[in-house]
């Protein structure tokens, strides 16, 4: 293994750890990264009582459909950023990961959010020097569309 691919890999991991457990409000929804690389994402999480929206059809509130998919385009823009500044210094690295913000999120709810768990996917379809735009989705238990997203993220 190369040693850029290696360092690519502990960045991709301390963002992993980060985002699972340094940031509480992806703790309250629950997020698991399960796989992620600079250029896909995948998330998990169970449903829970706190996160339904409508409690006579026990669905996902849209508040959270919408949050799981922004933090999933702000993870891969993320990844994506470590990517292309594999060989650099970490500290060089993490400044520019602070850097990182939603300038434009859309959601199409496309199906209600009825599941045991969700999966959340993303990908990035483009990005700049200063801005990545990304796709994301989120599917159930029975890879079922609920909802996709176009997100749009300074990087620089």
């Amino acid at each position: 293994m190369s040693n850029d691919r290696k360092n690519l890999d502990e960045m991709l991991n301390l963002l992993k750890n980060l985002f699972e457990d340094g940031i509480p409000f992806n703790k309250v929804l629950g997020l698991k990264i399960e796989s992620i690389d600079k250029n896909d994402i995948r998330l998990k999480f169970e449903m829970r009582d706190e996160l339904v929206g409508n409690t006579l059809k026990k669905i996902l509130h849209g508040g959270v459909i919408s949050s799981v998919l922004d933090v999933t385009g702000g993870i891969i823009s993320m990844a994506d950023v470590i990517g292309k500044m594999a060989g650099r210094p970490q500290d060089e690295i993490a400044k520019r990961l602070f850097k990182v913000g939603t300038i434009d999120l859309r959601i199409d709810y496309l199906r209600p959010g009825k599941g045991k768990y969700f999966v959340a996917t993303g990908s990035v379809m483009r990005t700049g020097m200063k801005v990545a735009v990304v796709r994301m989705q989120l599917h159930n238990d029975r890879d079922v569309l609920i909802a996709a997203g176009t997100g749009t993220y300074i990087i620089g």
